[in-house]
């Protein structure tokens, strides 16, 4: 396991780099292939947030990427409550990918695919953040366990039936949506 420790706006100590190796070991026993965890720790300088040690970890395997990020009001308390989230993530990926297996071979899966629209200036406005990712091959289950992994609405993948690229959202009626693009005819 590759463990990369940052300081944003502060000095990451040996004690403080010890004890986050201690605590991160401990996943790496429960995780089948950790390949590289990164763990950032940072200060807010708000003197009205009591709670201004925040740790953010973000564990890429070869299957979920798992994140989680905890604040307190010290770095040990803040990598404490990271890593038990992180934990937590791994035993619902677990429980949930066996029961997935199960389900799948029992029923098959099937996705409608939904298409929202959005101007390109409206998307301009909205558009406030930039962020590049690998794309890994995985079924769209995978990417709907991934979805509820990292904690975000939606998750973008490569279909690894098809090889296009497809995305997976957490709709409001509690279900999740799957995008798959299809290829427009052109009027001739």
């Amino acid at each position: 396991m590759r463990l990369q420790i940052k300081g944003r706006n502060v000095e990451v100590g040996d004690s403080l780099r010890r004890h986050a190796e201690e605590k991160l070991g401990r996943l790496e026993r429960q995780l089948a292939d950790p390949v590289q965890v990164e763990l950032e720790l940072s200060l807010e300088h708000n003197p009205s947030i009591s709670a201004n040690h925040i740790a953010e970890a973000t564990i890429w395997t070869k299957g979920p990427t798992l994140r989680a990020q905890e604040r307190s009001t010290a770095f040990e308390s803040s990598i404490d409550q990271v890593v038990d989230k992180l934990e937590r993530q791994v035993k619902r990926y677990r429980e949930k990918r066996s029961a997935r297996g199960s389900a799948r071979r029992a029923n098959g899966h099937a996705h409608a695919p939904v298409e929202p629209e959005f101007s390109a200036e409206q998307i301009e406005r909205m558009v406030v953040k930039s962020k590049q990712f690998e794309l890994r091959p995985m079924s769209a289950e995978e990417a709907t366990l991934q979805l509820e992994l990292v904690g975000h609405d939606f998750f973008v993948f490569e279909n690894e039936s098809s090889g296009a690229t497809n995305i997976v959202y957490r709709r409001r009626d509690g279900g999740y949506g799957h995008i798959e693009p299809q290829a427009a005819e052109r009027p001739s």
